[in-house]
């Protein structure tokens, strides 16, 4: 079989199963009142309309099945622990499938969501999916394995700050899943075309999320009939377990997924900064901070699409790794810049709400103040009678 027709066979899977399950998530959603809450945080006109919250059925099952699917394909296999590493991410992907959808459901506190997150992690940790090394930007060279502690510690926080930013980027219709495949496309490319012995077994996971992804957007995208819920934080999930998986491809996924990462950072700051709990939820992230000032949905997220694709493909298009290093500087330079002019401009906006609402009352105040002196001078007059 050629590489083609397993690449076809995967990506068509995924995408096909995907297209069955949304309309399946969007009935089952509405039948139970799974739906979007009025009032949320989205603030939308998902608030005026019944949306499911059960994306993750989808995104779940088009994902597993091509995954599955593809291990009978006969093509090559590289990595003599693939199959360990394989088991690990479906296993904590079903971990997080069904805390997931039992959150979505009976709506579970922070704590359980953690703890499936924490789980989850672990599970793939314990299965060979952790960062052993990295490439030195300055000369090009893997450095020498980390000790294990090392090695975990870092693994653990990559994967449940991926699930995490992933579940914050989910705020505007399209969003989250429209960057995930932007990612899922650049590490196919990355493994399929631009490595010496490209890695065919890795680029059929990577088309499996490509396919599942694009089946989902085409019903998430504005205006959305379905959102992903709890299915955001399975795909930060498996992208983070993906860019370990047959090879590091960190800077990529750094490079595509920068903004929302750096986002989700400056969120955590100034939450603590404020005496607030780091994972609280709020409108302060940049997309909610964009919508207030008056873009529509369709602009912000065609331009998070755009902003994603550019950086990340700064990553195919050079593989020296200072280049690399020197774009994920500029990113930061860019988004610390933004993030600051947006925060000056929201408080300033504040302040002059808040001064015109002065105004208005000490306004009210005064004319309060003369109709009750006219209506005395009125009382004391001396009558004509």
């Amino acid at each position: 079989m050629s590489h083609a027709t397993a690449f076809f066979l995967v990506f068509g899977l995924a995408l096909s199963v995907t297209l069955i399950l949304v309309p399946l998530g969007i009935y089952l959603g509405r039948r139970f009142g799974v739906t979007v809450k009025a009032g949320g945080r989205r603030q939308s006109d998902a608030d005026r309309r019944r949306l499911s919250r059960l994306g993750g059925i989808a995104i779940f099952g088009g994902f597993v099945t091509a995954v599955l699917a593809a291990q009978i394909l006969p093509v090559p296999r590289m990595d003599p622990y693939e199959i360990i590493r394989l088991t690990g991410l479906l296993l904590g992907a079903a971990c997080i499938f069904i805390v997931g959808l039992l959150d979505d459901i009976f709506e579970f506190s922070s704590l359980p969501q953690f703890l499936g997150q924490y789980l989850a992690a672990a599970i793939a940790i314990s299965f060979q999916i952790f960062i052993e090394f990295f490439n030195n930007p300055l000369t090009g060279q893997q450095t020498d394995p980390w000790p294990f502690i090392v090695t975990v510690t870092i693994s653990f926080f990559w994967l449940v700050g991926m699930m995490n930013t992933m579940n914050w980027l989910d705020g505007l219709d399209g969003l989250a899943g429209g960057v995930a495949l932007i990612a899922a496309v650049l590490l196919f490319v990355n493994s399929a075309f631009r490595v010496e012995e490209p890695q065919i077994s890795v680029s059929l996971l990577h088309l499996a999320l490509m396919g599942a992804t694009l089946g989902f957007l085409l019903f998430n995208f504005n205006p959305a009939r379905i959102v992903l819920g709890s299915g955001a934080v399975l795909l930060g999930y498996i992208l983070g377990s993906l860019s370990i998986i047959g090879g590091a491809k960190m800077a990529t996924i750094l490079l595509v997924m920068g903004l929302p990462l750096l986002d989700a950072v400056w969120q955590i700051v100034n939450r603590v900064r404020s005496g607030r709990s780091p994972f609280e939820g709020d409108r302060g992230h940049l997309h909610f901070r964009l919508v207030d000032m008056g873009l529509s949905q369709r602009q912000i997220v065609l331009g998070y699409y755009g902003f994603c694709a550019l950086f990340g493909g700064i990553a195919l298009i050079t593989s020296s790794q200072l280049f690399k290093f020197i774009a994920l500087g500029v990113l930061l330079l860019i988004a610390t810049v933004g993030f600051i002019g947006l925060s000056r401009l929201s408080h300033g906006r504040s302040s002059s709400a808040a001064g015109a609402a002065g105004v208005a009352g000490a306004a009210g105040l005064a004319s309060g103040a003369d109709d009750s002196l006219e209506d005395s001078l009125a009382s004391s007059a001396p009558s004509s009678d």
